[in-house]
């Protein structure tokens, strides 16, 4: 019988399967991965957690896939998994020293924090698409980890919970500040993204699968450039100021003014060539981007 993924529930039970000590606290504690002791074999069809998990992770052996390229990222870096996520031990766990944050969802059930974490969008980023950090940021996260660690060995009383959500709260905004940081330095992978996602585009409407397929999705876009529909979205937001959805409709309306100024297809017959099921969706969406109904705007050309 086929191997299933095994499922974490307790932080007890991992720590338990990696070979460590049990938690000091039932609902979240710091693991270095480099002491761990396991047989990946056990683990062939991944394994669920189903608490948060977020790894600093020193060093990597080896090079990861980003897109359609290997790039080294030796220095180490962050990565971040929500609850019930399917990982890959090889990919996850093997071959890294650092430290890893297990948080369970009810550590952070009666604070606020526990609804905005669902907002940081790289929890939903692939491991290729980890936060690699400077040398400085590296110190500034590795100071958060070891204060947690501190008042998770030495000081749990009645307010260690408040003191540990200000740092994870913490730890979270200095991550999206550091993402942002590299999103604006990593621009010749970045660039190299958003031409590869206008050739897509450019393609598929050239190619009419629009009428076949009907408009491209956000997540079918993110597929094709073997990415995760969140950091693309995040990615195309710094470096133009548009999400993918939008970037797609103004690729849609772009090629919708061809369409119209060469007059030889009606409205209906462009929204159908475009992948819109009805005109309506077509000329709402043209004219909430030109301020003018697609009719209009074919008018212009012949006045």
């Amino acid at each position: 019988m086929k191997k299933q993924p095994v499922i974490f529930n307790s932080l007890s039970q991992l720590h338990k399967a990696m070979g460590q000590p049990a938690p000091s606290h039932p609902l979240i504690s710091i693991m270095n991965y480099g002491e761990a002791h396991f047989d990946p074999k056990d683990f062939e069809q991944g394994i669920i957690l189903n608490f948060y998990k977020i790894s600093f992770k020193t060093s990597f052996s080896g090079k990861l896939k980003y897109g359609q390229g290997f790039y080294d990222f030796e220095e180490g870096g962050m990565s971040f998994i929500a609850p019930g996520q399917l990982l890959k031990m090889q990919d996850e766990e093997a071959d890294y020293s650092g430290m890893t944050l297990h948080i369970h969802p009810d550590f952070l059930r009666s604070y606020s924090l526990n609804s905005i974490i669902k907002q940081y969008g790289y929890f939903s980023y692939s491991a290729a698409e980890a936060l690699y950090l400077s040398e400085k940021e590296k110190t500034t996260i590795l100071s958060i980890y070891r204060f947690i660690q501190d008042e998770l060995n030495e000081r749990i009383d009645k307010f260690s919970q408040d003191v540990i959500i200000s740092q994870i709260e913490l730890l979270l905004n200095y991550a999206n500040r550091f993402y942002d940081r590299q999103f604006l330095t990593r621009k010749a992978v970045n660039n190299d993204l958003l031409a590869k996602l206008e050739q897509h585009l450019e393609v598929y409407f050239n190619e009419e699968k629009s009428l076949i397929k009907g408009l491209p999705s956000v997540n079918a876009v993110a597929e094709n450039l073997n990415i995760t529909p969140r950091y693309l979205s995040d990615l195309l937001r710094n470096l133009i100021g548009l999400n993918t959805q939008q970037f797609i409709h103004e690729k849609v309306i772009e090629k919708a003014k061809e369409y119209l100024a060469k007059d030889e297809l009606t409205t209906a017959e462009i929204a159908y060539q475009l992948g819109f099921e009805h005109p309506q969706s077509f000329n709402k969406l043209f004219k909430s981007k030109t301020s003018l109904s697609p009719s209009d705007y074919k008018k212009s050309f012949l006045n």
